[in-house]
């Protein structure tokens, strides 16, 4: 192949029949801050930074901005928390529960952690249900290229609704004690940017079918490109000043990638000027195409980091006879500063917000990328609310919001947590096991999943895991699962005076079981008072509603005739004491400042669990012997899946 091959022509974004905004979200963290207050959180290096200051400000327009830091520089925030809030916001305008998304997309220029990915991170931020997830890192158009992944998901019919989301927090990078190790000295390229970012974070949610109560954003098409192949890179992190070649992790060690200026962020302002060419350049061939026409155009939503770069485009376009009018502009720099990735998103909320647009108007956003130079254009329509019997029950399913489901928990930290132990349902299908038994424990480790991912995302075990659990919580824990344990032998022996034939061994198997547990409760009360319980009789607790309905449900289990579907409300119960309670533990331990009594219960649940499911193993293997209909599998199974329903119910009644 020739190396002067004739260049590509320009590939026509694909337009989508079914795709929409259904909402629209934002946060900017803390009050806004003005210009002559910048130096209380990104102080002058020296008299020469305070020069440039001056003059950026001056160029940008930009009068308020948001930061994530106090004015000692600490984060009251992670990124992740940023975007977890536009989340939220997102979300609550549109009355649809978290529950209901099953794509998480993400972009940004950066997360709190160089891996794993923003999505993950923000998925367990969110502590959301299982879903599918994408991370896109970049800087300005990062967003926008998370949003054509959810929506080629969605118009390929993989998805019904997805969230895309955005955060940025770049003051953390701009704080004066990162220049120490340099006695403050550096280049023009990194004081530049200190003065034009800003910390925030967006959301949109997409659709199959527009909402039902109000207006949406009918997505038409998405087109990126990028041309990194013809310039140098021109805003970075990584690389020492003057952009030479050494990544910081070429160097012995961080200190030192960071005494030689590595982790400044920088922008070669020189450069700049191109982008916008090649902008323009890319929008005069998308109209030629016929994928737009300015002339139709009711409002333009352009991401430029200052007010400076609005008469370059607006000359650029005039000077290609494709200008869209000034009145028709519409930006959000001058009160929300520079967010990067997140900047179109947070101007299209605003937008929303502020504007109130009309169906039928066409609305075009530009966002051009600095990093390496890459554009980007979305164009969106307004549409009108969806009329009953216009869409199927399926597709509308979106839009109602499960009873059963918390729209908004306590958020997980981003430590490190081991999840070894919660994994793993309590029984592996072992080779040469009898068929039978080993579809059940198939199917009961499809249980598990679904039971172990509901239980994790519950408010107490969130809080346990965000670090935030207190001894008032544990209390109320304790209050709720005693009278709950109590219950636990009595409905057992009322199943042992059930079976008969052909299982009559099996009551030897479940009177041993019954007489462990039997004073287990007492136990529990006594770690109780060890944590500080006041309440003297154990039948004055609270009762929790999660907790009676799952007794009230083993105990009618247990008046049937060989109740032997027993065994899987004791598969998940028993399972939970050996995979979830070993989990918490040590970090119950170091949360609550609590004597080691306080949590004998726990302890002594964690040591034996395991012997007690190796009983209940041999219980069910016992009972298949005895049965060969096929449904005794069924049974236990389903048994389990109410279980299960009903110990989470327990779980998130609990605080």
């Amino acid at each position: 192949m020739s190396d002067h091959a004739t260049p590509p022509t320009l590939t026509l974004p694909v337009r989508y029949d079914s795709v929409y905004i259904a909402s629209t979200g934002l946060f900017m963290p803390g009050l806004p801050v003005t210009n002559d207050m910048i130096d209380q959180y990104i102080a002058p290096l020296n008299r020469n930074s305070t020069r440039i200051k001056r003059q950026i400000l001056r160029e940008n327009g930009i009068k308020t901005r948001y930061y994530a830091i106090d004015e000692t520089g600490k984060s009251l925030y992670s990124s992740s928390q940023l975007a977890a809030h536009a989340v939220r916001d997102c979300l609550d305008s549109s009355n649809v529960a978290l529950a209901n998304i099953t794509l998480l997309c993400t972009g940004s220029s950066g997360s709190d952690t160089v891996i794993p990915g923003f999505a993950n991170m923000l998925h367990g931020e969110l502590g959301a249900q299982p879903m599918e997830t994408s991370s896109h890192q970049g800087v300005c158009a990062a967003g926008v290229i998370a949003m054509k992944h959810a929506a080629n998901a969605i118009a390929l019919g993989e998805h019904r609704n997805a969230l895309v989301v955005t955060s940025e927090f770049p003051s953390r990078l701009f704080k004066k004690s990162r220049f120490a190790p340099r006695n403050y000295t550096t280049d023009f390229d990194s004081h530049f940017l200190r003065w034009m970012l800003s910390d925030g974070a967006g959301a949109c949610l997409l659709s199959n079918i527009p909402r039902p109560d109000a207006t949406s954003l009918k997505l038409e098409w998405i087109h990126t490109r990028s041309f990194s192949g013809d310039f140098p890179v021109c805003m970075q992190v990584g690389y020492p000043e003057k952009q030479h070649p050494k990544s910081y992790l070429d160097y012995p060690s961080f200190a030192e990638a960071e005494q030689d200026g590595a982790f400044f962020l920088r922008q070669d302002i020189r450069l700049l000027p191109n982008l916008f060419d090649v902008g323009i350049h890319e929008y005069a061939e998308l109209v030629r195409s016929g994928m737009l026409d300015p002339s139709t155009i009711d409002h333009f939503l352009c991401h430029y980091s200052s007010e400076r770069f609005s008469g370059v485009v607006e000359e650029l376009m005039a000077n290609a006879g494709l200008v869209i009018p000034r009145e028709r502009w519409y930006s959000n720099l001058v009160t929300r500063g520079n967010t990067g990735a997140a900047s179109i998103f947070i101007m299209l909320a605003d937008f929303m917000r502020d504007k109130k647009p009309q169906v039928g108007e066409k609305i075009f956003c530009f966002i051009p990328e600095s990093g390496r130079f890459t554009v980007s254009f979305i164009m969106l329509e307004v549409v009108d609310a969806i009329k009953a019997g216009e869409t199927d029950e399926a597709s509308g399913m979106l839009f109602k919001v499960p009873v059963d489901v918390p729209k908004e928990v306590p958020t997980m930290s981003a430590k490190q947590v081991d999840l070894l132990d919660i994994i793993l349902p309590p029984h592996q299908v072992e080779p040469g096991q009898d068929p039978r038994l080993a579809a059940i424990l198939r199917d009961l480790a499809s249980v598990w999943h679904e039971y172990r991912s509901r239980a994790w995302r519950t408010p107490l075990i969130q809080k346990i895991l965000a670090g935030a659990f207190t001894e008032t919580d544990y209390l109320k824990w304790m209050e709720c699962w005693i009278p709950q344990v109590r219950e636990g032998s009595k409905w057992m022996r009322a199943a042992i005076t059930q079976i008969g034939e052909p299982y009559l061994d099996l009551r030897e198997l479940i009177e041993a079981h019954a007489t462990d547990e039997q004073f287990d409760f007492n136990i529990l009360f006594e770690d109780y008072q060890s944590a500080g319980g006041t309440t003297p009789d154990i039948n004055l607790l609270r009762r929790n509603p999660g907790g009676e309905a799952l007794n009230s449900y083993m105990f009618s289990k247990a008046q049937y005739p060989n109740p032997v579907d027993l065994l899987g409300g004791i598969y998940i119960i028993e399972g939970t004491g050996q995979r979830i309670i070993p989990a918490l533990l040590p970090m119950l331990r170091k949360q609550l400042h609590l004597p080691e009594r306080a949590f004998r219960f726990l302890k002594y649940h964690g040591a034996n669990d395991a012997h007690h499911l190796i009983r209940w193993l041999h219980a069910v293997e016992y009972a298949l012997k005895q049965n060969d209909s096929g449904k005794l599998g069924t049974q236990i199974v389903d048994t389990a899946r109410a279980t299960a329903q009903l110990y989470v119910m327990q779980m998130e009644h609990i605080l």
